[in-house]
């Protein structure tokens, strides 16, 4: 079998989205997530002038051949422009292979270690009660694991707050939109709500809330130790990303778990982390870490220091995506959760996708490959626009962590 066209299709049903498409002489075609939030077309010229044609000719077996071809062939390593560059050509692959192989992709990845896969969704108020009131909601939709985030008195409408329930989308973030922070006034909010959570909806459900790389270690152990009446799941991304030996200081304060990952691109991101059991969960995603061949990678790291999985499932990422995870997620043994904050009705349309969700757990499928495909005439009805997730600010005006 050989590689005979690759097609990069970028399109907005309502989010942008890169998608790799690639065609074989033997008329097996394959799909991939290359999309990168807010640089889409960064990574979409990167795919068309950079590596589509090397790859006409070539085996699409040679999964692996290829993935380090595009990667340590690279002098100029890494980045997220790149992994996901990579990501899309690499889960392509995968879809082939595993329709050549006529089984599902987990199958291909050594078969299901579970039935099914939990998730969490999201609920969210711009004030306490507001925010409880999500919880029971999203409870009595099945769920049995939510991520809980609320507004902050004294601020404007800040991430997760229930106000906007999309961000970066063409019609409202054709710039990027500034928003206000204060951690002062944050860390002194969040454990009321998590008081008002519990005290409303019980210990059966499980609790999760994101920081989004907002503070300082010394302030996110502060925290983590504020909320550990409250048996959280987890805390997530709780100081900026880079800045892996912070999460020491954090680990010496506090017993609530600890998540990070979804911006990482590649396994030496998190090394130091899941090498020093820095965290609980690692939550990098396929679109972001390169693709199928690296998220398994680095998952079977993971597990040798008794470290979850938790791929990161947000609407900016394409079903396609999503539908990979899944794969994983139903075959790697140290699974922990998937994220899943669902799609618009024209985002499905466009991406028809195999994997179901039923009573607060997700399952792939048993279609052959990876089960997502793209519907291109229908994708050219949602032209690429122009957007940009958020940007923040503290109070007196210096740019800090969105």
């Amino acid at each position: 079998m050989k590689i005979t066209d690759v097609k990069v299709i970028v399109c907005s049903p309502g989010r942008n989205f890169v998608t790799v498409k690639i065609f074989t002489d033997e008329g097996l075609t394959g799909v991939g997530d290359a999309t990168l939030n807010g640089r889409e077309l960064a990574v979409a010229a990167y795919l068309q002038d950079h590596l589509a044609p090397l790859l006409i000719g070539r085996d699409p077996s040679r999964i692996e051949d290829i993935w380090q071809y595009f990667y340590r062939g690279a002098y100029w390593r890494r980045g997220p422009v790149t992994m996901a560059a990579i990501a899309g050509i690499d889960t392509a692959l995968w879809d082939i292979k595993a329709k050549a192989a006529n089984m599902p992709l987990y199958q291909l990845l050594g078969g299901a270690s579970r039935e099914k896969v939990l998730c969490y969704t999201h609920a969210q108020g711009r004030d306490i009660a507001e925010a409880v009131e999500a919880v029971g909601r999203r409870n009595e939709q099945g769920y049995k694991a939510i991520r809980v985030q609320v507004g902050i008195p004294g601020l404007p409408d800040v991430y997760g707050t229930g106000a906007k329930s999309v961000t970066n989308n063409a019609l409202d973030d054709a710039v990027p939109h500034e928003e206000t922070w204060s951690t002062s006034k944050y860390l002194r909010y969040v454990p009321e709500l998590f008081k008002a959570v519990r005290e409303a909806h019980g210990w059966d459900i499980e609790l999760l809330h994101d920081t989004h790389h907002r503070l300082t270690p010394i302030e996110a152990a502060r925290l983590g130790k504020d909320l550990e009446f409250a048996r959280l799941f987890w805390l997530e991304d709780a100081v900026a990303a880079e800045h892996q030996e912070g999460f020491r200081l954090i680990r010496k304060h506090t017993t609530t778990p600890l998540a990070v990952g979804e911006v990482f691109n590649t396994i030496w991101d998190a090394r130091l982390l899941m090498e020093e059991q820095l965290i609980d969960y690692i939550r990098m995603t396929t679109v972001h870490a390169g693709g199928v061949t690296a998220l398994r990678r680095i998952m079977d790291f993971a597990s040798v220091y008794n470290v979850r999985t938790a791929c990161h499932g947000a609407m900016d990422m394409s079903p396609i995506c999503l539908g990979a995870n899944l794969h994983l997620d139903l075959w790697v043994p140290n699974f922990g959760i998937q994220e899943y904050s669902g799609y618009l009705p024209e985002i499905l349309e466009v991406f028809p996708s195999a994997w179901s969700l039923s009573d607060g757990y997700l399952h792939p499928g048993d279609a052959i490959g990876h089960g997502v495909d793209i519907d291109e005439r229908l994708a050219e009805k949602f032209p690429y626009q122009r957007a940009y997730l958020p940007v923040n600010r503290l109070e007196d005006g210096t740019l800090w962590h969105w």
